[in-house]
C-alpha cells in the first residue's frame, strides 16, 4: 500500500498489519488523533480491534477481561491454531493465571539478571567473532549479523550443537510466522512443527543424562523439582524462548542501526560516549519497536475500552509501536533521543506478560551497538532509507529484510 489511509469509521483492512506502506507511524498517528480503539479486519473475518494510544493500552495490559488463553478465542480460531502448530500454544504466552504464573516461574529461574550478566563476556566474544568475519572494508548486509548474534547466543544458552543450529533456526522462524494464509505454507508449518517438537523432546531426553548449567538443564531441574510441568509444556516453552531469543533481538539490532544511521547527531553522541549504550537500546526499542503489536488477547466478556463497546470473543490488538510514539506519553515522540529519560516504552510489553527474555535482549543490544560503532569506522547506510524493505509477516514482529551498510575500515577487536 503506497498511501497512508485515514482513520475513519470503517474497519481497518488486514493490510494495516501486513502491508502498511511507507509510513506506518503516520497511520498510527491518524488513529490516535481519531478514535484510538478502532475496528480491524484481522484475523480476516473476525470481530477485532486495535488499541493505538498509550493510556488505553496501559490499562488493557492488566485488564483481567482480556485473556491470553487460546480457549477464549472463537472455536474456528482455536482449531486453526491447533491444526497449524499445537506445540506453540502450551507455554506462558497463551496462558492466564494460575497457569501463567506456574509456567512463567519455570522461565524466570533461567532468565535472572545475574545469569544474564554472567553471559556478558561470552556475548562480547561472539559479537567480535562475527565482526571478524566481515571484510576489511566495503558493504555487507547487517541483518545477517543481526540474526546470527542472538541465535548463536541462545543456542549456546540451550547447548544446541553447532551442526543442528541452522535447521533449528529455520524451523522456529517458520513457526514464528504462523498461521499462514495459504494451505501450502501451513502444510510446511506442520512439518516444521513436528520436526522441532521431536528434536526438542530428544534434546530433553539427552540432557537429562548430562545436566549442566545451560538453559535446558535449568528448565529440567525446575520442572522436576516442582513436578507440575508436562513434557509438552517444556517443549513449547523452549520453542517460545528460541523464537523470542533471536528474532526480537535481531530486529532490535536492525531497526536500531537504521534509525541511528539516519540521525547523525545521535550517532555522533553514541560514538563519543559508549556509556550511553543501555539508554540508546531503550530508545531504539521505543522508536522502532521490534514487536509492533502485542500477542493474542481475547475479550472474555462484553467490555468497553475508551468508549468503544467490544463483544465477547473479540480480538484486541495492542499497538505497541503506536503507544510508544503517543505524544501524551512521550515528549517529541517522533524524535530519536538516546538520552531520553524516563522511557517507559511497551516494546517488551507490560504487566504479568512482560517479556521474560528482555534482560538477555538488553545485554545483547548494549554490547552489539557500541562494538559495531567502535570497530566499523565510517559506518553508514549503503542505500537510501526509502529503499529499505520492511517485513510485516503474519507474526507480531517488524524488522528489515536486509540492511546494507558500508564502512571504511574494520578495526581490530
Amino acid at each position: 500500500m503506497e498511501e497512508t489511509p485515514k482513520a475513519g469509521k470503517e474497519p481497518l483492512p488486514p493490510e494495516f498489519f501486513n502491508s502498511p506502506g511507507k509510513d506506518p507511524h503516520g497511520w498510527n498517528a491518524a488513529l490516535r488523533a481519531g478514535c484510538p480503539v478502532h475496528k480491524i479486519d484481522h484475523p480476516p473475518g473476525a470481530e477485532a480491534y486495535v488499541v493505538a494510544d498509550y493510556a488505553t493500552a496501559l490499562k488493557a495490559f492488566t485488564d483481567p477481561r482480556l485473556s491470553k488463553r487460546v480457549e477464549a478465542a472463537p472455536q474456528w480460531f482455536q482449531e486453526q491454531l491447533r491444526d497449524a502448530s499445537p506445540v506453540l500454544i502450551k507455554n506462558m504466552i497463551t496462558a492466564d493465571p494460575p497457569d501463567h504464573t506456574r509456567l512463567r516461574k519455570l522461565v524466570t529461574k533461567a532468565f535472572t539478571p545475574r545469569r544474564m550478566e554472567l553471559l556478558r563476556p561470552r556475548i562480547q566474544q561472539i559479537t567480535d567473532d562475527l565482526i571478524d568475519e566481515f571484510p576489511e572494508s566495503g558493504t555487507v548486509d547487517l541483518m545477517k549479523f543481526a540474526y546470527s548474534l542472538p541465535m548463536r547466543v541462545i543456542s549456546e544458552f540451550l547447548r544446541v550443537p553447532d551442526h543442528d543450529r541452522p535447521q533449528v533456526q529455520a524451523d522456529v522462524v517458520m513457526l514464528s510466522e504462523a498461521p499462514y494464509p495459504d494451505e501450502e505454507r501451513n502444510r510446511l508449518l506442520r512439518v516444521a512443527s513436528d520436526k522441532i517438537e521431536q528434536y526438542l523432546l530428544d534434546l530433553l531426553a539427552e540432557r537429562r543424562k548430562d545436566l549442566g548449567d545451560d538453559l535446558v538443564s535449568v528448565l529440567i531441574r525446575a520442572a522436576d523439582e516442582d513436578d507440575v510441568f508436562t513434557e509438552d509444556e517444556l517443549v513449547s516453552t523452549l520453542v517460545l524462548l528460541i523464537i523470542a531469543g533471536h528474532k526480537t533481538t535481531a530486529n532490535l539490532i536492525g531497526n536500531g542501526t537504521q534509525a541511528l544511521l539516519q540521525h547523525p547527531d545521535q550517532l555522533e553522541l553514541l560514538v563519543r560516549d559508549p556509556s550511553l549504550a543501555e539508554s540508546a537500546v531503550e530508545e531504539f526499542l521505543r522508536f522502532e519497536a521490534p514487536v509492533f503489536r502485542g500477542t493474542l488477547r481475547i475479550a472474555t466478556e462484553d467490555i468497553t475500552l475508551n468508549g468503544v463497546d467490544i463483544a465477547k470473543e473479540s480480538f484486541v490488538h495492542l499497538l505497541l509501536s503506536s503507544a510508544n510514539r503517543d505524544p501524551e506519553a512521550f515528549e517529541n515522540p517522533d524524535r530519536l533521543d538516546i538520552t531520553r529519560t524516563p522511557n517507559k516504552h511497551f516494546a517488551f510489553g507490560h504487566g504479568a506478560h512482560f517479556c521474560a527474555g528482555a534482560p538477555l535482549s538488553r545485554v545483547e543490544g548494549s554490547i552489539a551497538f557500541p562494538t559495531m560503532l567502535r570497530r566499523l569506522r565510517g559506518l553508514r547506510l549503503a542505500v537510501r532509507p526509502d529503499e529499505l524493505e520492511w517485513i510485516f509477516d503474519n507474526s507480531t514482529s517488524r524488522g528489515l529484510a536486509t540492511l546494507p551498510i558500508s564502512y571504511d575500515a574494520r578495526l581490530p577487536r
